[in-house]
């Protein structure tokens, strides 16, 4: 029996599984962001979340380290689905490897397509997932936000970090808090 994504979401006027569109964000950012992709980034990037819904945040402690192993623990998760999935489609094993690399989020700092697969996310969760996470944490005061943006700001290259400034569509205020937070009112946006 297929098991399919029950956790639903509207956009656009649609009913979509959530990792469905999560999946189509992506690859849009991608396209906009990394066009000259190759194949492995772009099933790395379109795959990151395959079957998320089979390992639920809940089934690990709800604080900061559990945080932490059920993301470890999503990485090997959806590393490990992918690769099966590439090996009954008859893909060779450098391929796969490099995929299942890259949505490992193995060694961002020096394996590029990790570092891209890091630079989509963050894209994609400052354009379209940020606004909805401030609003579900009302409690967070500006220095918590002020900790997350940096973190996320971290993992994202110096390319990412100029398109998230100049190119992601954000309400005033949340700009203005990622320009504050990461200090680099700099960025040429023209």
């Amino acid at each position: 029996m297929r098991r399919i994504d029950p956790n639903r979401v509207a956009y656009d006027g649609k009913d979509w599984p959530k990792e469905l569109l999560y999946s189509k964000r992506m690859s849009e950012m991608l396209d906009r962001f990394a066009p000259e992709a190759g194949d492995a980034v772009k099933l790395a990037v379109s795959a990151q979340h395959i079957q998320r819904w089979k390992s639920p945040r809940s089934d690990y402690p709800m604080n900061r380290k559990g945080y932490h192993q059920w993301r470890a623990g999503l990485c090997r998760f959806h590393a490990g689905i992918l690769a099966g999935l590439l090996e009954k489609a008859g893909y060779d094993s450098e391929f796969i490897t490099r995929v299942t690399r890259a949505v490992a989020k193995k060694s961002p700092k020096t394996n590029p397509d990790s570092q891209l697969l890091e630079d989509i996310a963050g894209l994609v969760f400052l354009e379209y997932y940020f606004l909805d996470f401030v609003d579900k944490h009302p409690e967070y005061d500006e220095q918590k936000w002020s900790d997350i943006i940096c973190r996320i700001w971290q993992k994202l290259s110096v390319r990412a970090r100029q398109h998230a400034l100049c190119n992601i569509q954000l309400p005033q205020s949340l700009t203005a808090l990622i320009r504050k937070a990461v200090s680099e009112s700099s960025y040429n946006c023209e």
